[in-house]
C-alpha cells in the first residue's frame, strides 16, 4: 500500500490568518476569544466569540467573484490556497487530473440562507438571488478551488457536524492509498458566528454563557468549565502520495500512517466514551502501532461539562496506565470550537506538532478537576520527541474520527 505524506499546510484562523501565525499563536497561549462584533449580540445568553480578526476576504480574492460567494467558501480559498503555495504544487509540471479536493463544513452557507430569508416577504412575489444556492451550499467551496486551479481529481464534500474536515482528510487518504489520486487537497471551513448560529447553540445550552470574561471561556478539563466557545474559520492540509512527493523533491511536514471511524450509535449530542474509545483503537489497529507508541494526542477537548469526561475516559480505556505518560492538548482552548472547520485545523497544529517537535499548550485551566488527571500540558508549550500523534474529532450524530499522524522518516 502507498504511503501518505503531509506536503502543505494552510490555516485561517481567529489567533493568525496564516498557518505560521497561528502556530506561533498556539505557542504563545493566546486567546481568541472576545466580544462579537459581527452583530448585536446583546440580548443573546452568549455574546462572545472567537472571530477572524482583521480578515478581508477582498485583499485574497477579486470583488465580483467574492460576491458570488459565502464567508465560509472565502475562508476555504484562502487556507487552500495558502496550503498550495506552501506545498509548491504550482511551481512545475503536475498532472492535474491526479489532483483532488475534498472540502469539508458543518453548516455552510448560513449567512447566505440568513439574508435570503430575511429578504422574503410572504404574501409578495418571491425575489430570490440567483446565486442563492450556489453560495449555500456545502460542496460549492471544493467546487471554486477546483474550478481555480483546474484540478480534475475526486471533488466532493464530507458533512459530519463537528468531524467534517477530519473525514474529509480520512477520505483524503484512502483515495490515495488506492491509487484514484496522487494529491489531495483536504480540510474544511466553517462560518457560523451570527444570529442563528449564535442562538440555535445558545437554545441547545451548548455556549459557554461567561459573558463576564470571555478569554478565559473556553477552559477544557477546567472543573468550572460551562460550554464550548463559537469559532470560525479553516483549515486545509495538501496530502500527497510519498512517491509523487519525493520525484518533485517537496518538503515533507509529516506521515498520515492511520485513521478509525466509528460512531456512538448512543445520542444525537450527547457524547459517548464507547465510540471515542472505538474509534482510537480503530485508528492504532490502522497505523499498526501500539498504544505505548503514541506520544501525543491533540484531543477533540471542547470544555463541555461531559465531552472532557467522556474523551478522558476513553484514553484511559484505550491506553491504560500510558496515559498518564502521553502529553494532551486543546486547540480549542484558544481558537474555540470551528464545528466543521474544527478537525483540519487541528490536525494542522497536530503536524506542526510533529514537525516542530513541540506541543502547544492548553490554556485556561485554573481548578482541577478530578475526574480530568491527565496530562493536558496546562500553560506552557513542551518541546519533546513526537514519533506518533493523534488528532480526535467528535461530531453531533455520534460521528468519530481518529487521525494518526507520524514523524517523517
Amino acid at each position: 500500500m502507498r504511503r501518505v505524506v503531509v506536503t502543505g499546510v494552510g490555516a485561517l484562523t481567529p489567533i493568525g490568518l496564516s498557518a505560521p501565525a497561528f502556530w506561533k499563536a498556539l505557542l504563545e497561549g493566546v486567546s481568541g476569544a472576545d466580544y462579537i462584533t459581527k452583530f448585536d449580540a446583546s440580548l443573546f445568553r452568549t455574546r462572545f466569540a472567537c472571530e477572524l480578526k482583521g480578515f478581508d476576504p477582498l485583499q485574497y480574492i477579486d470583488r465580483r467573484e467574492a460576491r458570488k460567494m459565502d464567508s465560509f467558501t472565502h475562508y476555504a480559498i484562502v487556507a487552500a490556497n495558502e496550503a498550495i503555495q506552501d506545498a509548491g504544487l504550482l511551481n512545475g509540471k503536475l498532472d492535474k487530473d491526479t489532483v483532488g479536493v475534498i472540502m469539508a463544513s458543518g453548516i455552510g452557507g448560513l449567512y447566505t440562507f440568513m439574508e435570503e430569508m430575511r429578504d422574503y416577504k410572504p404574501g409578495q412575489p418571491p425575489r430570490f438571488n440567483p446565486f442563492f444556492i450556489p453560495k449555500m451550499i456545502i460542496d460549492i467551496a471544493a467546487g471554486h478551488i477546483s474550478i481555480q486551479h483546474g484540478f480534475r481529481g475526486p471533488n466532493y464534500a464530507t458533512v459530519s457536524a463537528c468531524a467534517s474536515s477530519a473525514n474529509a482528510i480520512a477520505d483524503g487518504y484512502l483515495l490515495i492509498k488506492e491509487g484514484l489520486a496522487e494529491v489531495m487537497v483536504v480540510g474544511g471551513s466553517e462560518a457560523a458566528i451570527n444570529e442563528a448560529g449564535v442562538g440555535g447553540f445558545n437554545a441547545m445550552r451548548a455556549l459557554s454563557e461567561r459573558n463576564d470574561d470571555p478569554k478565559t471561556a473556553s477552559r477544557p478539563f477546567d472543573k468550572d468549565r460551562d460550554g464550548f466557545v463559537l469559532g470560525e474559520g479553516a483549515g486545509v492540509l495538501i496530502l500527497e502520495s510519498l512517491e509523487h512527493a519525493l520525484r518533485r523533491g517537496a518538503k515533507i511536514y509529516a506521515e498520515l500512517v492511520g485513521i478509525g471511524l466509528s460512531a456512538d450509535a448512543y445520542h444525537i449530542t450527547a457524547p459517548c466514551a464507547e465510540g471515542a474509545e472505538l474509534v482510537m483503537r480503530r485508528a492504532l489497529q490502522n497505523a499498526g502501532i501500539s498504544p505505548t507508541e503514541v506520544d501525543y494526542i491533540n484531543v477533540h477537548g471542547t470544555s463541555t461539562p461531559l465531552g472532557d469526561i467522556s474523551e478522558t475516559q476513553a484514553i484511559k480505556a484505550v491506553f491504560g496506565e500510558w496515559a498518564y505518560k502521553l502529553h494532551i492538548s486543546s486547540t480549542k482552548s484558544m481558537i474555540g470550537h470551528l464545528l466543521g472547520a474544527a478537525g483540519a485545523v487541528e490536525a494542522v497544529a497536530t503536524v506542526l506538532s510533529v514537525y516542530h517537535q513541540t506541543i502547544h499548550p492548553t490554556i485556561n485551566h485554573f481548578t482541577d478537576d478530578p475526574e480530568c488527571d491527565l496530562n493536558y500540558t496546562f500553560h506552557h508549550p513542551v518541546q519533546k520527541p513526537i514519533r506518533y500523534a493523534l488528532s480526535n474529532s467528535f461530531g453531533f450524530g455520534g460521528h468519530n474520527i481518529c487521525l494518526v499522524f507520524k514523524r517523517y522518516e
